[in-house]
């Protein structure tokens, strides 16, 4: 199998939605209920872009699955703070792809200076909760009832990992994507994600 870890493009954007839609409209994973247009998808792609990493894993010319962090709350403080998603394509369970986006999307933004990172989980979601907890995320809340969907009201729990010293204080600046992408650090990313794919 052929393999590759990258930046979205706007020619992935069919094969995200192929991903993404069957999860808005049959799940509560996420609380979106309309699947977005691809013009305003790939709009969305690129505002997350302006700051943060928006990546795709394609194997064999197919969107296997994508991850991406993006702004938590817009109060200053805050900025050392992204939430984080991941999603994969059914075919493509079981081969850690979820594993390698994660990986590479964490030494990028932890270079960039992001200190913490925030994954919203609606519970209960057992398979989700064991794989961030793997990964390092440890509960830090649940909220009840905060949103209603396929017929019920749900509650999400909130796992967070923090990437850097905690004794330290912040970098004054959180580099942008643009400044990260031709340094080595970027490609040493994706080349360690890449590494925990199981395609043989």
């Amino acid at each position: 199998m052929n393999a590759s870890i990258r930046l979205a493009e706007k020619r992935d954007v069919q094969g995200i939605l192929e991903i993404y839609a069957p999860f808005i409209l049959e799940t509560a994973v996420t609380f979106e209920e309309t699947i977005p247009e691809e013009e305003s998808f790939w709009e969305r792609i690129q505002g997350i872009m302006t700051e943060l990493p928006f990546l795709v894993c394609e194997i064999d010319g197919r969107i296997a699955g994508y991850a991406y962090a993006s702004g938590y709350r817009s109060r200053a403080s805050y900025r050392w703070t992204k939430e984080v998603s991941v999603y994969i394509h059914p075919d493509f369970h079981r081969k850690k792809v979820a594993q390698a986006l994660y990986s590479s999307l964490n030494e990028m933004v932890r270079y960039q200076g992001i200190a913490d990172l925030l994954a919203i989980i609606t519970m209960p979601n057992e398979p989700s909760v064991a794989f961030h907890e793997q990964f390092g995320y440890r509960k830090c809340a649940e909220f009840s009832k905060v949103g209603y969907k396929m017929g019920q009201w749900q509650n999400v729990g909130w796992f967070e990992l923090f990437l850097q010293d905690e004794t330290q204080a912040p970098k004054d600046r959180i580099l942008t994507l643009k400044e990260i992408i031709d340094l080595p650090i970027f490609q040493e990313a994706i080349q360690n994600g890449l590494e925990k794919l199981e395609i043989n």
